[in-house]
């Protein structure tokens, strides 16, 4: 009996162990398949459907392939989100994940009248010290030079080298500019000193622009100080226009500028921007006034400073120009003052006013005829003309007589000076009137006689001035591109030869002359790119002949050097006896193969090839030898 009750205890004890165990299992099974579910449903939620879930016990376990290390961390994070995190094991991979991109390669250049500082990230194997060495040179010694740059282990991108060397030029030009570069991409930000400094440098600067470089070019010129601040608008019998625009600030510009639209005026309008405005009202005072010259139906008005000078047309009615100017008079700001001028109806005469006409011809002659009041005045005219227009080309043509009014002197000085602004034209003086008429180079000549008159004859004068911009007289627009200088220089070279004493470097006397041609050419031509060419005829050792015409090409570029052209850019080879043009056979044909030519070059470039270029380039050379075998 105790030996069963032992049994039986002990049997109910293993059973027991059992029931437990499996209880246990059950439960396990339960959470694991709860928590793969759950993991499951929350990766999905969040777009990670990358990653499949497996349980093992209380463990979720995470496998398959995420996009990125950060898509893999997040996954990891949804998981602990819904089970304890220390219970979820990471065996995802990651897509390419030991390939980095390269970085974008950028660097930036500042340069003042301190020193010039460079930053940025070029790459490891383009040539870091010959472009520092090539910023120190152009810093100068006694300049600081900043090297901040770093370097990347990566293939040169295309186009990095041409925007480096571009960069390089425009920052020889520019002493206070900002140069952003990348791969065929540069930026210049820089100031100028004059606006025509302006127009040239952006000129020279697109014109060594290289192809498929993008670039950007903003160039400031410090804003011009007009004196006295003068606008003069007419509305005649030829329209609305502009003898004179000038604004304080862009703003002021446009407001004018749709007044005068407004008003009638056509085609491009624009003012000069610039300082030396007497009041920050101006443009209230220029819109009110050009109005009132619509109002009227014809006039002028003249805003010089401060002093408004309203004048209507002749024969206008008189209550409505009253109306008019005293409607202007109480609305401009309080800091003008008006004078408004209703000019009587002309009445019939048989006899004109009395004239002085000077006339510029397009080659330089100056003509002076008309009346003067006495002989110094026949006298100071003509030495003040041939003072102005630095010719001695002056035709007298003027009679001396009586009658002429007080400030005659002075209108036909100022005549003359304005006649000389412009490149060829005429004036008209009269006793109540100045004409101008002619064509210029300089795009503000009509506002500078404008203000020349009003400064020598007062605001309340009549004058017309009628003056037209010609593109082709501008000195700065008109600069001939790098096709038209080479052309220049071909047309010198083939009309005549640059020869050299027999056997020697020496440039014949000749030759000095055409240098001379060519160096007038070239100081209207900057940034050219040129290779100076030297040949010989097949007479001599071939060595002899390549040293000779190196030697030839050098005293070429030497004798354009002292000439004070620019050569910074220019190279002189010799290429001896290659390249023949004629037969070495005759004496002719050998005088015809010892020459020199000019011929415009481009960059180099300077990129190396990439591992798979090269690897590519072998494989087809080693195909190549193949099928030749």
């Amino acid at each position: 009996m105790r030996l069963s009750a032992l049994f039986v205890r002990l049997g109910m004890f293993f059973l027991a162990a059992i029931v437990c165990a499996f209880a246990a299992g059950a439960a396990v099974a339960t959470v694991e398949t709860r928590s793969v579910e759950g993991v499951r449903q929350m990766l999905d939620e969040r777009g990670h459907s990358f990653a499949s879930v497996l349980g093992d016990g209380l463990q979720v376990i995470l496998e398959g392939e995420a996009p990125s290390e950060v898509m893999g961390q997040r996954a990891i994070s949804a998981a602990g989100s819904v089970v304890n995190a220390s219970r979820v094991i990471d065996n995802m991979t990651v897509t390419n994940s030991a390939i980095p991109d390269a970085p974008e390669f950028a660097m930036e250049i500042l340069r003042n009248d301190s020193g010039i500082s460079i930053i940025g990230l070029i790459p490891a194997s383009s040539d870091r010290g010959d472009l520092t060495a090539t910023l120190e040179r152009i810093a100068g010694v006694d300049s600081n030079f900043a090297d901040l740059l770093e370097s990347a282990d990566y293939d040169v991108p295309a186009g990095w080298d041409s925007a480096v060397e571009y960069a390089l030029l425009a920052l020889r030009q520019l002493p206070s500019s900002k140069i952003s570069v990348r791969s065929g991409r540069v930026s210049v930000e820089a100031i100028s000193d004059s606006p025509e400094q302006k127009a040239e440098l952006e000129a020279s600067l697109r014109r060594s622009i290289p192809t498929g470089l993008f670039t950007t070019i903003n160039i400031s010129a410090p804003r011009p100080v007009v004196s006295p601040f003068v606008t003069r608008f007419i509305i005649d019998e030829n329209g609305a226009q502009f003898d004179s625009c000038v604004a304080d600030t862009p703003a002021a510009e446009r407001r004018i500028v749709a007044a005068a639209t407004a008003a009638g005026i056509e085609g491009r309008v624009g003012c000069s921007v610039a300082l030396g405005t007497p009041t920050t009202r101006w443009a209230d005072a220029v819109v009110m006034s050009i109005n009132a010259v619509e109002e009227l139906g014809g006039g002028t008005v003249t805003i010089s400073d401060v002093d408004i000078t309203l004048v209507a047309r002749a024969g206008s009615v008189e209550g409505n120009f009253d109306r008019i100017a005293g409607e202007l008079e109480n609305n401009l700001p309080e800091v003008f003052a008006l004078e408004a001028v209703l000019p009587a109806a002309p009445t019939p005469g048989n006899e004109g006013p009395p004239q002085f006409i000077a006339t510029l011809s397009p080659e330089g002659l100056v003509q002076l005829r008309g009346r003067v009041s006495d002989d110094l005045l026949n006298s100071t005219a003509e030495n003040f003309a041939r003072a102005k227009f630095g010719s001695a080309d002056i035709s007298m043509a003027t009679r001396v007589v009586e009658g002429l009014p007080n400030s005659w002197p002075i209108r036909v000085l100022a005549g003359i000076e304005a006649l000389s602004k412009l490149s060829n034209g005429s004036v008209v003086v009269e006793p109540n009137n100045v004409i101008v008429r002619g064509n210029t180079g300089a795009q503000d000549a009509g506002g500078e006689i404008t203000r020349l008159l009003i400064d020598k004859l007062g605001s309340s004068s009549d004058f017309e001035v009628s003056v037209t911009y010609v593109e082709e007289l501008d000195p700065i627009a008109s600069l001939p591109t790098e096709e038209e200088c080479l052309a220049g220089i071909m047309a010198v070279t083939e009309a005549r030869k640059i020869t050299f004493e027999p056997s020697s470097a020496m440039i014949a006397g000749a030759g000095a002359a055409i240098l001379d041609d060519i160096a007038e050419i070239l100081q209207r031509c900057s940034n050219l790119r040129i290779e100076i060419a030297g040949y010989t005829d097949s007479q001599g050792s071939e060595d002899g002949n390549q040293r000779l015409s190196q030697q030839r090409a050098d005293a070429v570029l030497d004798g354009l050097r002292v000439r004070r052209v620019p050569v910074s850019n220019f190279r002189s080879i010799g290429y001896g006896e290659a390249n023949p043009i004629a037969d070495n056979e005759t004496a002719d044909g050998r005088e015809a193969n010892r020459r020199i030519e000019f011929t415009l070059t481009t960059p180099e470039s300077t990129e190396e090839p990439t591992a798979l270029e090269q690897i590519e380039q072998e494989a087809a050379d080693a195909a190549a030898e193949k099928a030749t075998e």
